[in-house]
């Protein structure tokens, strides 16, 4: 396995990031010190929003090269997004199209991206992570959610094997991928080998108040499909009495989720792609995701990996 940077906050002396969204990268400017940085660290590969990878072929190739000049790759594209909400679906069906283009010109051949879209009402209930309930979840969804989700990821499956790029669906909140059941069962309809899962188990564990599922079982279902993997850690902090729960973002080692038990289940599913540390978005985040970095180069030492 390698190790993929998915950071959250991109300040860096002397950008401070404040205006967010976190995870793009710095100005050019400074950019060059910053990926110094997060390969001393020891990651091996950055994820890459198609912001940061700018719109031309020209673009591409030209950040391509500035990572590969600091000894770094992209791990992934990300972009995309849910295709089934009349709203939206056009426009991010061109999002897709434009992100396995930039995914083949940087070298990354990998798109990830959450299938959200289908909350009726953001500011509502169930708009949040940690609630009892959540908008746009497989709890709600119908068969026809999951087979019109199908029918046109196929379409971008096909045009993704066009051009050497496989795709991987980010098991996210507010979405009808949300646990491993929903994951499995979308895939199955979708049918093609260039498509499969990001277990991203934190999106699991704060989709409800009280988790549906553990992470134990979530992620020995779905670590055979695994294309990419994004890992945080959380500790979850439950208020029975609003029946909501909060979270605090955490290094790996230091939070609920057992990454031991989740790196020995994907290592023995002979997953070979990134452990993509999801980072801290507060304080000196480059120090707390290098303890990550150890945590995952440890175990693995451990795993024979």
């Amino acid at each position: 396995m390698k190790i993929g940077y998915a950071f959250r906050r991109a300040a860096f002396w002397p950008f401070s990031d404040d205006k967010g969204p976190g995870n793009e990268l710095p100005p050019k400017e400074i950019r060059r010190t910053y990926l110094k940085k997060v390969k001393q660290i020891g990651f091996e590969g950055v994820e890459i929003g198609t912001a940061s990878a700018g719109r031309t072929e020209a673009d591409w190739k030209e950040l391509r090269v500035e990572l590969e000049g600091e000894g770094l790759k992209c791990a992934v594209l990300r972009g995309g997004g849910g295709v089934t909400n009349p709203r939206t679906a056009s426009t991010y069906r061109r999002g897709w199209e434009n992100a396995v283009r930039a995914a083949a010109a940087l070298g990354a051949n990998l798109v990830n991206s959450a299938i959200g879209g289908g909350m009726r009402d953001p500011g509502g209930p169930g708009g949040k992570v940690g609630e009892r309930t959540a908008q746009g979840s497989s709890r709600q969804a119908t068969e026809h959610d999951y087979a019109l989700t199908a029918d046109r990821f196929r379409d971008l499956a096909d045009l993704a094997a066009e051009n050497g790029v496989e795709i991987a669906i980010e098991m996210h909140q507010n979405s009808i991928a949300d646990n491993s059941w929903g994951v499995l069962h979308l895939l199955d309809l979708i049918d093609r080998n260039n498509v499969g899962v990001n277990p991203d188990l934190g999106n699991l564990y704060w989709n409800y108040a009280v988790p549906e599922e553990s992470n134990d079982t979530c992620i020995t279902a779905l670590a055979k499909r695994a294309k990419y993997w994004h890992c945080k850690q959380l500790q979850r902090v439950y208020i029975p009495e609003m029946q909501t729960s909060y979270f605090l973002k955490v290094p790996l080692p230091d939070g609920e989720i057992d990454y031991r038990f989740a790196l020995s289940a994907m290592a023995d599913a002979g997953y070979t792609g990134y452990v993509a540390i999801e980072g801290c978005r507060e304080g000196d985040q480059l120090y707390r995701d290098a303890k990550s970095v150890d945590y995952v180069r440890q175990v693995l030492k451990e795993l024979g990996r």
